[in-house]
């Protein structure tokens, strides 16, 4: 089409084009046919929920999106064309998974490796600079993990798929409290000798915190004993 030729706000141009109206039945065969072919594919490759997708299945969703989304309504893309595109993605990524598998040094080159964030009740800040994660977002995710207070973490780490991984500390620390979040119950000022960085949880014994800087800090809690 011409872009001179095109009416803003045309009301039929917007809702059904120039199309013929048999053509709304041959966008439903479209859709159940990609439909069910991409279905198939992606079953026989193994399902993960969205919070275990790794980079290459992430990829693969955003290889499939284009491919099957164009097939199901553009009426110049042959369907047999649509269909060896999702059958090439798929076997792609299902090769690439057995080739990690079978040489696991190649994992880090294809995928992130696990980067450690919490290290004995403290955020490891470089941790979290590397994967591009905020403290507060990290405290968002402790919280998700049931994790009150940092005293309560001994180690968690950002695994290659982007989730939490979370060893919790036997006995529970006193340390920097995260629930309720800030936004809700702010943290008072530190009144006493025990005081924490607001920001990383780091005991601070001066004006400033020595791993982040941070200059508020509030009072330590003991974490709670959790099984």
């Amino acid at each position: 089409m011409d872009p001179s030729d095109i009416i803003p706000f045309d009301p039929a141009r917007l809702l059904s084009g120039d199309m013929p109206v048999l053509f709304y039945g041959e966008i439903v065969l479209r859709t159940l046919l990609i439909y069910a072919w991409t279905l198939g594919l992606v079953r026989w490759i193994g399902g993960r929920s969205v919070s275990q997708l790794s980079l290459v299945d992430f990829v693969l969703v955003i290889a499939l999106g284009s491919a099957v989304g164009d097939a199901m309504f553009y009426g110049e893309v042959p369907l047999l064309h649509a269909m060896l595109v999702v059958a090439l993605v798929v076997m792609a990524t299902k090769g690439l998974e057995k080739l990690v598998h079978k040489f696991p040094y190649l994992n880090p080159i294809i995928d992130d490796s696990p980067v450690e964030v919490v290290r004995q009740g403290k955020l490891v800040m470089k941790g979290l600079a590397e994967r591009n994660i905020a403290p507060d977002t990290l405290k968002e995710m402790l919280r998700l993990k049931d994790i009150a207070n940092l005293g309560e973490v001994e180690g968690a780490w950002i695994e290659g798929g982007g989730r939490l991984s979370v060893l919790r500390a036997k006995p529970a620390r006193a340390g920097l409290p995260i629930m309720p979040p800030p936004e809700i119950a702010p943290l008072p000022p530190a009144t006493g000798d025990d005081r924490v960085c607001v920001s990383c949880g780091t005991p601070a014994d001066r004006d400033a915190c020595g791993q982040c800087l941070g200059t508020r800090f509030t009072d330590v809690q003991q974490g709670a004993a959790r099984n």
